[in-house]
């Protein structure tokens, strides 16, 4: 009975370990803000609640084999997800860059990732969206569109939404990548969804702003600007934000998709806006970074840089994270638009800044992914594949080996 009641214990004792081994893992991880998508959220607002850099020491940086060009990093459990122009979608560890996986697509990836359940969704200009195991970054599925895939999906209630230079927009199986159903624009959709309130938001080299029903693709609405829509919008308080490149940023009413303010730039309006306290800031290939007051479309303040501004901002603790042509990245003071900071890359910054835990990550078309910060929760730093799952296997390895060594003495009993 003594011998039952100690192998019983050590099973238990076992179990006991590995759950607590992930518990940990999990509420570490669920203490922080994390950036799984483009612009933080379905809606796009680009806002966090992360602690954020006050200076430009850098905690790591990353070299891929080509541009970092327009793919912006997704962040999810201490783990960076990010794309390259050299064909490939990196998992670097969030806290050193030390790569964990990389998966290799059919050509350049300008797409950015989103991170769900588990799985990461990316598109990629060899015409396809793939989904892959977020730990191990094996395939789950693909599926191919009829055109470059450089719009970043969005996944909410188990459906992916997202974009193909194919002019559509697509509706897919989050599980499966089965086809829900697609939209047909008159040019390519480059823009990258958002989602509120049953309603997905898109722009289309067409010209238009389209408002479509989630469930079923209908066109609730669209919107007709002075050029191509590149831009991808930003949904808050019932307002669609979204720039053209007629020059303009718009405010555009959710419902009704009537125009409720525009405000005029001096070029192209390709990047996402962020909406944060009332404050809607862009960028614009005029070279400046606007603060316009999201109800009446005033302007509040302009930051000049020394080139085009493509990266959409990134805001957290009062600070604006931004990119532009010139090869910076630039802290600005979201109240005043004041400097905080810049640091100079060897090339342009189109890509959008990601914060998590205290880090602002983004890429440079230098090649390189760039860490700035320290990180601020403390989490177990994700060891590369295989290890992670091995320490998992030898909990449930030791606790299969009890149970059998349970079974076996208790069936020895029986026969005496």
């Amino acid at each position: 009975m003594k011998r039952i009641l100690t192998l019983a214990l050590l099973g238990l004792l076992c179990l006991s370990m590995l759950s607590v081994f992930m518990s940990v893992n999990a509420q570490e991880s669920a203490s922080v803000d994390w950036w799984s998508t483009l612009h933080h959220d379905l809606i796009r607002t680009g806002v966090s609640t992360s602690a954020t850099p006050l200076t430009n020491g850098q905690l790591w940086t990353y070299e891929t084999g080509n541009l970092v060009d327009y793919s912006s990093a997704a962040v999810m459990d201490g783990v960076v997800y990010v794309g390259s122009d050299d064909n490939y979608l990196y998992a670097l560890n969030a806290a050193n860059g030390a790569l964990i996986w990389r998966y290799k697509t059919g050509n350049a990836i300008d797409s950015s990732p989103t991170v769900a359940n588990g799985v990461v969704y990316v598109g990629s200009e060899d015409d396809k969206v793939y989904a892959l195991n977020a730990t191990t970054g094996a395939k789950i599925w693909s599926y191919g569109t009829g055109g470059q895939v450089e719009s970043s999906p969005t996944i909410t209630n188990g459906i992916v939404y997202v974009g193909s230079d194919d002019n559509k927009i697509y509706a897919l199986y989050a599980n499966n990548g089965t086809k829900v159903w697609s939209y047909g624009t008159g040019n390519y959709v480059i823009s990258s969804p958002a989602v509120a309130d049953g309603m997905v938001y898109v722009g289309s080299e067409d010209d238009n702003v389209y408002a479509l029903n989630a469930a079923t693709g209908t066109k609730e609405w669209s919107f007709g600007t002075g050029d191509q829509v590149d831009s991808s919008p930003t949904v808050v308080n019932g307002l669609v934000y979204i720039g053209s490149d007629d020059y303009n940023v718009y405010a555009l009413d959710a419902t009704t998709g009537s125009k409720v303010w525009s405000f005029g730039t001096g070029y192209y309006v390709a990047d996402c806006p962020a909406v944060d306290n009332g404050v809607v800031y862009v960028g614009s290939q005029d070279d400046n970074v606007y603060a316009l007051n999201a109800t009446t479309g005033s302007k509040i303040w302009s930051y000049l840089t020394n080139n085009a501004v493509e990266s959409s901002p990134a805001i957290a603790n009062g600070v604006i994270y931004i990119g532009s042509d010139d090869n910076n990245v630039y802290a600005l003071n979201e109240t005043s638009g004041t400097t905080i900071w810049t640091y100079g890359t060897d090339n342009i910054v189109d890509a959008s800044p990601a914060i998590a835990n205290g880090v602002v990550y983004v890429g440079s078309n230098d090649d390189k992914i760039y860490a700035f910060g320290t990180i601020t929760v403390a989490q177990p730093s994700p060891p590369a594949v295989p290890e992670f799952p091995n320490q998992v296997l030898a909990f449930i390895f030791v606790a299969a080996l009890v149970s059998v060594a349970f079974s076996v003495f208790v069936a020895k009993r029986k026969k005496m």
